[in-house]
C-alpha cells in the first residue's frame, strides 16, 4: 500500500515528490543525528492545496507522514521511518502580508524565523522570538515545538505570538483559523491544539504572528554572581527596575570557562567565578548603572561589564550561544528542562553530586533561561567510562527522574518527538495522557500523523474516556 500511496502522490503532484536516490540526506534526521533513514518519498508542496492533496492519498492508503521544517530540532520529532512520507515544507515560504496597524505578520509554514524576523524589521516592528537556530529554523517547526529562546522572559514563548493559523488535518480537510485579532472568544480556541502538537494533530501551513513595537536603546551586561540566591534576587530587582528585562540568560562556571576557551578570547570576567548572567534590557543606561552597583553594594553580584557598542554585544552573546559548537566538540547528551525559578540552583548542585558520583570525572555544563524557568543541561557522553546506550539511558532516567520528584517538566522548549516519550510520565498524569490520546485519536483516526512520537503506545478511541 505504501508503494501504492508514492504512485498515487507522483501522478497527483509530480515533481513535488522525490523518492529513491533522489531525496537528500537531509531529510533523514534532524540536528540530533538521532537514528537516520531514508523515507519512502519526499513531498515537496508549494501551496495549501498540495498539502492537502497528499494528506488526502496518504489517509487514504493509510501511510504515515512525517511533516519536516528546518531540521533543527532536538528531540527526533522529524526523524522519518522507512515506510512513510515525509511532507517538508521549506518551499512553502515567505510572508504574505505585515498589517502595521494590527502589529501582525503572516507567514508561510517554511519560512526561516530569521526571514521572517527581517520582514518585521522592514516594516519597523519586530518578531520577537530569537534562538540560535534562527537561519534555518522554519515558522511552521517552531509553532508546531512551541519553541521558546532568549526573550520568553518578556515576550512569551511561540503559542503567545501566534493568532491564528491554517491547519490541514490527517484526511486533507483544509482548518482555516486564521484570526487576526487579539481579542476572539468565538467559541474553542482550536489553533491551540496544534501549537506544541510536534506534527501529531495537523500540518501547519499559515500563520498569523503578533509582532512588537521595533527596540529602543538596548544594553547588553554580563554579570558575575556570587551564588544562585544572587542571581535569583538580581532577576528581581531587574524586573522592578522599571527597564525593560529583554534576556536572562545564566550560565554556570563549567559553561562559561568552556565556551571562553573554544572562542579562543580573553574572557570578559574572571572564568574562575561560580555563576554568570548575560542580560539584555531596554532603556535608560543610568539607571542600568545605579542597578548593577546596588547590587554590587548588596552583594549579589561581584563584577559586571556593560557592552559598549554592538560589536561588544555580539561578542558577549558568543559565549551564550557556544551551544552551536557541541555537536562538533563533545558527544552531547541534552537535556531541557523547566522547574521553579527557586529551586534551579539546588537542582543543578544535586545533578551535578549525582553524576560524578555515578561516573567520576563525568563532564556537564549547566546553562539556561532562568528568567522563564527553563534550565538546559549538557552532559559529554565522551567523558563517560562507557559510552554506549545503556549509559545515555542511565543518565536520562537519573536526570528526568529528579526533574518528577521535584515537579518539573522535562521539556521547557525543545519537544518530546522520540527521545523523550519514554520519560514522558514524570510531567504528566496518566489522566492527562488518556485526554491527549483521545484528542490525537479524534484528529487522527488513522495514526497516520508523525506515529510514533510523543506516545510509546497508539492513541486510544474516544471511548476510553467514557
Amino acid at each position: 500500500m505504501s508503494e501504492d500511496c508514492v504512485s498515487a502522490l507522483q501522478a497527483s503532484l509530480g515533481a513535488a515528490v522525490l523518492s529513491g536516490d533522489a531525496i537528500p540526506e537531509r531529510h533523514y534526521s534532524d540536528a540530533t543525528g538521532h537514528a537516520p533513514c531514508r523515507p519512502l518519498a519526499v513531498i515537496r508542496p508549494i501551496s495549501t492545496e498540495q498539502v492537502s492533496t497528499a494528506m488526502r492519498l496518504c489517509h487514504a492508503h493509510r501511510c504515515p507522514v512525517i511533516p519536516q521544517g528546518g531540521m533543527t530540532g532536538l528531540a527526533g520529532g522529524a526523524v522519518p521511518t522507512s515506510n512513510s512520507i515525509a511532507l517538508s515544507l521549506e518551499r512553502l515560504t515567505g510572508a504574505t502580508e505585515v498589517d502595521t496597524a494590527a502589529g501582525t505578520l503572516t507567514a508561510w509554514a517554511g519560512m526561516t524565523l530569521e526571514a521572517t524576523q527581517h520582514a518585521a524589521e522592514s516594516a519597523g516592528l519586530r518578531y520577537p522570538v530569537d534562538l540560535g537556530a534562527r537561519g534555518s529554523c522554519q515558522i511552521g517547526g517552531n509553532i508546531a515545538t512551541n519553541a521558546g529562546g532568549h526573550a520568553v522572559v518578556r515576550h512569551g514563548m511561540t503559542r503567545d505570538q501566534v493568532l491564528g493559523l491554517e491547519v490541514v488535518l490527517a484526511d486533507g480537510r483544509v482548518l482555516n483559523l486564521m484570526n487576526s485579532m487579539i481579542k476572539n472568544n468565538a467559541g474553542y480556541d482550536l489553533k491551540q491544539h496544534f501549537i506544541g502538537s510536534e506534527g501529531t494533530l495537523g500540518v501547519i501551513t499559515r500563520a498569523v504572528l503578533r509582532l512588537a513595537p521595533a527596540l529602543g536603546d538596548t544594553h547588553t551586561v554580563l554579570c558575575a554572581a556570587v551564588d544562585y540566591a544572587g542571581v535569583v534576587k538580581l532577576l528581581r530587582r531587574l524586573r522592578g527596575s522599571g527597564l525593560s528585562l529583554e534576556a536572562f540568560e545564566v550560565m554556570w562556571q563549567d559553561f562559561y570557562a568552556m565556551s571562553c576557551n573554544w572562542s579562543a578570547m580573553a574572557p570578559p570576567l574572571d572564568a574562575g567565578l561560580p555563576l554568570y548572567v548575560l542580560c539584555e534590557l531596554e532603556g535608560d543606561e543610568s539607571r542600568l548603572q545605579g542597578i548593577l552597583e546596588l547590587s554590587m553594594a548588596e552583594r549579589e553580584i561581584s563584577d559586571a561589564v556593560v557592552a559598549g557598542s554592538k560589536a561588544q554585544a555580539r561578542q558577549l552573546w558568543k559565549i551564550r550561544e557556544a551551544t552551536a559548537e557541541f555537536p562538533s566538540r563533545l558527544a552531547p547528551i541534552n537535556f531541557d528542562i523547566s522547574l521553579p525559578i527557586g529551586i534551579i540552583g539546588e537542582f543543578a548542585a544535586a545533578i551535578c553530586e549525582s553524576l560524578n558520583e555515578r561516573w567520576p570525572g563525568c563532564r556537564s555544563a549547566f546553562f539556561g533561561h532562568i528568567g522563564d524557568s527553563n534550565l538546559h543541561l549538557t552532559v559529554d557522553a565522551n567523558s563517560l567510562p562507557v559510552n554506549d546506550a545503556a549509559a545515555h539511558h542511565a543518565i536520562e532516567s537519573l536526570v528526568y527522574g529528579l526533574v518528577g520528584k521535584r515537579g518539573g517538566s522535562i521539556s521547557a522548549e525543545h519537544g518530546i518527538g522520540l527521545l523523550k516519550r519514554e520519560f514522558l510520565r514524570h510531567s504528566v498524569t496518566d489522566e492527562s495522557l488518556t485526554v491527549m490520546r483521545a484528542i490525537k485519536h479524534a484528529l487522527d483516526p488513522r495514526g497516520i500523523l508523525n506515529p510514533g512520537k510523543i506516545f510509546t503506545s497508539e492513541p486510544i478511541a474516544m471511548s476510553a474516556l467514557a
